[in-house]
């Protein structure tokens, strides 16, 4: 199942939807628990898609891929973790807007996890118990932010700098996904998830264990070899097969 959230041309509500070949299908009511369908159905043509769910937490893990041929290294006791605020979240065609201050900034295309339900202390093999579904995430950040003594932060955290999107995919095997990117039609990366060193089962885990996970919470599950700077005008391009494109527009903040 496909599921996104979307305005209908020349509308501002933004609805939510399953989506079907080339339409879409509007329903009410909580996405994880009681999708009512209203009847109302709306070609892909005439929807502009949004970020498909506004998350509870975001939470990202960092250096937990390693390059084509490099040989694996030992999943770490304590991976690093991060968290990036709401006002990170854009969705697809949104403006990735740059901040004053700083050319240091790149965009690194990863797979989103949704979580559907409550956890804590989780068992690894139970994972799949919990998670709702799978999106595209650009997870940015402004590298001369990140603090010498090692938290991220701040520089994960501007407005803009968490493209979610298209759609949420709930039926979705991660385990064989391809992760790719382009910057102005040039490829960037191009990994499968074989190269992940902390991986997503034990990644949830981990954090159940010392927060409870609930409905709404994403996890970021980290990015291949091959992000890369983004400037003013690029256009970034991050697909996972089977859960679609997801493009934004790099702009530079107005002073």
């Amino acid at each position: 199942m496909k599921l996104a959230r979307f305005i209908v041309s020349g509308e501002s509500e933004i609805r939510s939807g399953i989506i079907e070949e080339s339409n879409i299908h509007e329903f009410t009511g909580d996405i994880f628990t009681s999708r009512i369908l209203t009847g109302k159905t709306f070609s892909l043509d005439n929807v502009q898609l949004k970020a498909p769910l506004t998350p509870r937490h975001i939470i990202g893990i960092g250096r937990n891929f390693v390059g084509e041929g490099a040989p694996k290294p030992e999943v770490p006791e304590m991976p690093i973790l991060f968290f990036k605020p709401l006002t990170t979240v854009v969705g697809p065609g949104d403006a990735v807007v740059l901040p004053l201050g700083t050319d240091d900034i790149k965009f690194e295309s990863e797979l989103a996890v949704i979580i559907g339900k409550e956890a804590r202390n989780i068992d690894p093999r139970n994972i799949h118990e919990v998670i709702f579904g799978y999106t595209v995430a650009n997870d940015l950040g402004a590298f001369n932010y990140f603090h010498p003594e090692g938290h991220w932060t701040i520089g994960k955290s501007f407005d803009t700098f968490c493209p979610l999107g298209p759609v949420i995919v709930t039926d979705f095997d991660y385990h064989s996904a391809r992760i790719q990117s382009t910057v102005n039609g040039i490829v960037k990366q191009d990994a499968l998830m074989e190269r992940i060193i902390t991986p997503i089962d034990s990644m949830i885990a981990y954090i159940s264990r010392f927060m409870t996970l609930m409905p709404g919470d994403i996890i970021l599950t980290g990015t291949p070899a091959g992000a890369d700077q983004v400037r003013d005008g690029d256009v970034v391009d991050c697909y996972i097969e089977g859960i679609g494109h997801l493009q934004n527009p790099v702009i530079a903040q107005k002073s």
